[in-house]
């Protein structure tokens, strides 16, 4: 359905693929390669999920800088201009501008500096416009937020506005020769003075802050000082790995907030500028990536999620008892281009309950302590209720989703879109779902379950995995469809009990939940690395013959990094190395297509046989960052148990990337080094004397 705004036109989400992308924690700078932020589509600084700068231009001597590069990473923005109207005369450029762009906690920073490399002296103003309009972020993903600016206040040196939620206070240094505040028509105006001599240079510092005026249920605040990866390297004859891990996790650094509850617990937001918040599914994942180099991120995601795991049925909310929630924002979020309108907290997930009990699993086997892993026994238990009593509403026994609410999610897997789910003709899968890899979570999790329940004294495990056992059977009989060597995982079971029979990368995700018999380990890969599926860049969404494939489609056909690094991982976790290399080598061949920063997804065949980016993709998202991390873990073939001090290592041989060194690993909270020669034969460097690290 087209939706439209008052005057008819239709609302069109605003692109992101060609904006310079900056973030920490709760703050994050959207504006053109140029540096400049003008106001149009999602263009802005973005504090708590409101838009409190939408415009942020400067001009010299009447005249925009020219944009000659543009960098962006972690928590900063590069832009370098030349001022072509300015200095000597003839081609070569002798007037630079330098904008170094740095998202802070509660705020933003920029330095402006203007270089004169001219014959004489360079004296010129600088013009700087800038404000504010508190537009939600929902509504600038619609588009339905035209820039209003607030009215503004002023003194010498000093400009602040404020709406119902933040008061801004922007500071020059020096300060200006003029400075005239929006009146709420146009925005405000700082003029400066500016010579520069010849090889000097000029500088202003824009200082921006961001004091909250009202508190909410996440009033998350940056957390990338909450962790240590400085240490994190890897070297290896595939010179796209080192940019690869060190970038991949600079953002995913920038993208941690701090739980209001507790800000010694930190999470991944999602990603920018959409989902830069707690969102179950996705800070699941991408704690569970980075396991290989500290359970820190794992500990604080499973602990924030507690704290707001379902209490009650609410249909509203699609809460049930023990589900862990699919997103918390700070006020309630409504997108008309879906017609979703959603409460603060949103239980509208099929899998991230599951996906919480495995990553509790798994920190523990990595070394999150026992005390911690006690002390969400409860959360466990209540967890694993839900999906033995509550996940699967019908007598299928199934668990599957459908939205009562009607402005809630219409699909709830991580193909949330209301097309993803495909008959192989292209046909739309009528609700309620079960989706597939739903089935693989909820297997692994219900044995996960049970193991902790045995360690730590718990009445339930037997229980737990019959049921597991049980829903084991059940996939087999319902899922596989085809013939002979054709025979297939099916994408979902829809509301009328028919197999829906895409093929999809649905499929990879059953791969290491010990869903699978060996035989049908080797029918799913088999499927996902063929040519229908596995493209240069990544496992497609949905195979090329299906009648609804688009390549450039969210969930139908286009390349999501997170997804092809799971399945990446699938296939290592299952020992099928050859095919875990094949597909992580394509994963790292778009890190570099990206410059290694890989957007939320983007389509496989772009331009001269380049992947092209997603328009409206996140850009860094949080399980695509973490990704980075799932290259090294294919590579290395990680098997922790912390309670026995030991860490079995089982490298792909020949090693996927060549030679490689990989330092900054943790396992039972020490740090060693591994290094491996090309043919896979691997030693460990600095390797803790009371841990037992083998290489099998």
């Amino acid at each position: 359905m087209d939706h439209h705004d008052a005057s008819g036109l239709r609302l069109e989400q605003p692109w992101l693929h060609d904006l310079a992308v900056c973030v920490d924690g709760n703050v994050t700078a959207l504006s053109a390669q140029s540096g400049q932020i003008d106001g149009s589509g999602a263009q802005g600084v973005f504090v708590d999920d409101r838009r409190i700068l939408g415009l942020l231009t400067a001009r010299l001597g009447g005249r925009e800088t020219t944009g000659v590069a543009a960098a962006s990473s972690g928590a900063c923005s590069d832009f370098l201009g030349s001022a072509r109207h300015l200095g000597d005369e003839g081609p070569d450029p002798t007037v630079e501008v330098r904008r170094l762009r740095q998202a802070i906690d509660g705020g933003l920073r920029e330095v402006i500096r203007i270089t004169s490399r001219a014959s004489e002296e360079v004296e010129t103003d600088l013009v700087v416009r800038l404000g504010g309009d508190g537009a939600p972020i929902g509504s600038v993903k619609s588009g339905l937020a035209d820039l209003r600016f607030l009215p503004a206040t002023a003194d010498e040196s000093t400009v602040r506005w404020q709406d119902d939620w933040h008061a801004v206070t922007v500071v020059f240094d020096p300060a200006p020769r003029l400075l005239i505040p929006s009146n709420g028509a146009d925005p405000t105006s700082v003029t400066f003075n500016v010579e520069v001599p010849p090889g000097a240079t000029a500088t202003v510092t824009i200082s921006l802050t961001v004091t909250r005026l009202r508190r909410s249920n996440l009033d998350a605040d940056a957390g990338s000082g909450s962790v240590d990866w400085a240490n994190i390297s890897a070297d290896a004859t595939d010179p796209r790995l080192r940019p690869a891990l060190a970038v991949g996790l600079r953002d995913l650094q920038h993208l941690l907030l701090t739980d209001p509850a507790d800000h010694r617990d930190v999470f991944a937001g999602a990603g920018t500028p959409w989902y830069l918040t707690l969102f179950g599914r996705d800070s699941l994942w991408a704690a569970r990536m980075v396991l290989p180099f500290g359970t820190d991120l794992a500990r604080g995601a499973l602990r924030a999620l507690a704290r707001r795991q379902g209490a009650q049925v609410d249909q509203a909310r699609a809460e049930s008892p023990g589900k862990i929630p699919h997103e918390v924002r700070r006020a309630a979020y409504e997108d008309p281009t879906r017609g979703l309108a959603l409460p603060p907290v949103y239980y509208g997930t099929i899998d991230a309950t599951a996906l919480w009990i495995s990553l509790l699993r798994d920190a523990w086997h990595w070394g999150m302590s026992g005390t911690d892993v006690e002390q969400l026994m409860p959360n466990l238990r209540a967890a694993s209720h839900w999906l033995t009593h509550y996940s699967a509403p019908d007598s299928d026994e199934l668990l599957k989703y459908v939205d009562l609410s009607g402005t809630g999610l219409a699909n709830q897997g991580w193909k949330d879109s209301a097309d993803a789910i495909r008959w192989r003709d292209g046909r739309v899968a009528d609700g309620p779902i079960a989706l597939v890899e739903a089935q693989g979570y909820a297997i692994e999790a219900a044995n996960a379950a049970a193991d902790l329940f045995d360690v730590f004294g718990q009445d339930g495990a037997i229980e737990l995995r019959q049921w597991a056992a049980d829903l084991r059977d059940r996939v087999r009989a319902r899922f596989w469809v085809g013939d002979g060597d054709e025979r297939y995982l099916g994408i979902a079971v829809d509301g009328h009990g028919q197999t829906v029979d895409g093929v999809a990368s649905n499929m990879g995700h059953m791969l290491g939940t010990g869903a699978l018999t060996p035989e049908e380990v080797d029918r799913v890969a088999r499927t996902l690395t063929s040519p229908e599926m596995l493209g240069a860049y990544g496992v497609g969404t949905l195979a090329r013959d299906n009648g609804g494939f688009n390549p450039i489609g969210y969930h139908t056909g286009s390349i999501w990094t997170h997804d092809t690094a799971i399945c990446a991982w699938g296939l290592a976790r299952e020992g099928r190395s050859a095919e875990a290399t094949e597909v992580a080598r394509t994963l790292l061949a778009s890190a570099a297509a990206f410059d290694y920063r890989w957007p939320e997804l983007y389509v496989g065949t772009g331009v001269l046989d380049r992947p092209a980016p997603y328009p409206a993709s996140c850009r860094p998202q949080a399980w695509s960052a973490a990704s980075a991390a799932v290259l090294v873990s294919v590579a290395l073939g990680f098997e922790p148990d912390a309670q026995s001090g030991r860490l079995t290592l089982r490298p792909s041989r020949p090693a996927p990337y060549g030679a490689m060194t990989i330092r900054g690993l943790r396992f039972a909270g020490r740090n060693f080094d591994v290094q491996c020669q090309a043919d896979g034969t691997t030693q460990i460097l600095d390797a803790p004397t009371d841990l037992d690290i083998r290489v099998q």
